[in-house]
């Protein structure tokens, strides 16, 4: 970050006084648009509703079909408002932006300035150079940096913009080596690459003395954490060592199922701290999908790992990502992800019909299924989930949890929801003095998507 862009700009009279970021996609992006706040705040800018903000910064994900489109609606419903607000500004960043590459100017026609994922921290300066030139800045960083010098300007030193709450997420790692046939993820956020431990642990003490009572540690796949790093540093051990400066919860994403080793499992059987989730993604039941889908595991290999959780840690929730209508697929293929979601007892799992992603291996295979056919094989997923949560939630009922209560509950007037340490959302009576607690209570009932429970005394 230039200092000196953002000491000008703080000056700057002609500046948007206003901005509200507008965040697609995974916890990784919704990290970096707190760095993006942070920025912005740090150059005299203040946040505001996204309906009056004079400067919009939509920071934008493709890895699915569906965020990347209603990114780009959204974005071109601001360029058209744009032409009755003289003054408001527009920018584009993240994944989209990424993979436009030298063509983003005109994938993303108003806005006035467009960055990549690898260059964040250049913000204020393309802030400055679109008041001063009065023309739209559109820079976008290959892996290498701009300079091919190798340097990419990860983010993760800026703080979280404005007064720090009871959760944070603290990325350990960025990037993606494992190139599976239908993700974008590797050419959009780089390979692999690890901060050291010494970085992560002082930001997680900083959050810690701010108040923090669960941190989330991010990574395209943590379980490769160390990659290179010096000393034989492991993901495992990193949880260990930040459970040890009395961090009162500790979770983690996204784990991939090949790299789940033994050490983890016993970490996470052996740290209080250490929340009783996973999310593992197995995208498919099929052996022969997963190989087209370069997973690098089977369906034996990953149930054993499931298997192994589930001895090591009995009370484990597994939530995971299911693709569905993978080039190929076949109606077998698909019953054998219907008996995979029976068999592993998903506390919850994300689908998707698969959508092809321009670059990706998986956009040129034979094989297509029909629309009609990938939309009847979702309603019979989800149908299928819904039974397997459904019998997650009664077997849960009558057990006394610890719930942290993050906000007020959304359908239940005088409420609040928070999670347990499995993960699973609990709603409670009560007000919002609880926000931030650890509260006991007792599963009383189940809904489709979230538990309730009664406060215990004491």
């Amino acid at each position: 970050m230039s200092e000196s862009a953002v000491t000008a700009l703080r000056n700057r009279a002609d500046k948007p006084g206003t901005f509200a970021v507008v965040t697609y996609g995974c916890q990784m992006n919704a990290r970096d648009g707190e760095t993006i706040a942070s920025l912005l705040t740090a150059c005299g800018l203040v946040k505001a509703d996204r309906a009056e903000a004079e400067l919009l910064v939509f920071n934008t994900c493709c890895v699915r079909d569906n965020a990347e489109r209603r990114a780009l609606g959204n974005i071109r419903r601001a360029a058209h408002d744009k032409r009755s607000r003289p003054g408001m500004m527009i920018a584009v960043c993240g994944c989209m932006a990424q993979e436009s590459g030298e063509s983003a100017g005109r994938v993303f026609p108003g806005a006035d300035i467009v960055f990549g994922t690898h260059n964040i921290l250049r913000l204020p300066e393309y802030l400055l150079r679109a008041l001063d030139e009065r023309q739209p800045v559109a820079d976008i960083w290959n892996e290498a940096g701009s300079s091919g010098d190798g340097t990419i300007e990860d983010a993760e030193d800026i703080a979280a913009e404005g007064s720090v709450g009871h959760k944070a997420f603290v990325i350990v790692m960025r990037g993606c080596d494992n190139f599976c046939s239908y993700c974008v993820v590797p050419y959009v956020r780089g390979r692999e690459r690890s901060r050291p431990m010494d970085e992560i642990l002082r930001e997680c003490e900083g959050l810690l003395a701010a108040g923090v009572k669960e941190l989330t540690l991010l990574g395209q796949n943590v379980n490769s954490y160390g990659v290179g790093l010096e000393g034989g540093a492991t993901f495992a051990g990193l949880l260990r060592a930040v459970a040890g400066l009395g961090a009162p919860r500790v979770r983690f994403m996204t784990s991939h199922p090949k790299d789940l080793s033994d050490e983890l499992i016993a970490t996470m059987a052996d740290v209080p701290a250490v929340c009783n989730h996973i999310h593992l993604p197995v995208q498919s039941g099929s052996d022969r999908v997963l190989s087209l889908m370069n997973r690098r595991y089977n369906r034996e290999r990953y149930m054993e790992r499931v298997g192994s959780l589930r001895r090591a840690v009995p009370d484990v929730g597994i939530t995971t990502d299911l693709i569905v209508g993978f080039p190929g697929e076949t109606d077998a293929d698909f019953d054998d992800t219907l008996s995979l979601v029976e068999e592993a007892r998903f506390d919850a799992a994300y689908t998707f019909v698969y959508s092809p992603r321009a670059g990706t291996k998986a956009a040129s295979m034979l094989g297509r299924v029909p629309e009609e056919v990938s939309r009847e094989r979702i309603a019979r997923l989800i149908a299928a989930q819904e039974s397997s949560t459904a019998r997650v939630f009664a077997g849960l009922i009558g057990s006394e949890r610890i719930v942290l209560a993050d906000e007020p509950a959304r359908r239940s007037a005088g409420g609040v929801s928070g999670r347990i340490d499995r993960g699973i959302s609990v709603t409670l009576p009560g007000g919002e003095d609880l926000i931030g607690r650890f509260v006991p209570a007792r599963i009383v009932s189940a809904g489709h998507n979230t538990l309730r429970g009664v406060i215990l005394e004491g």
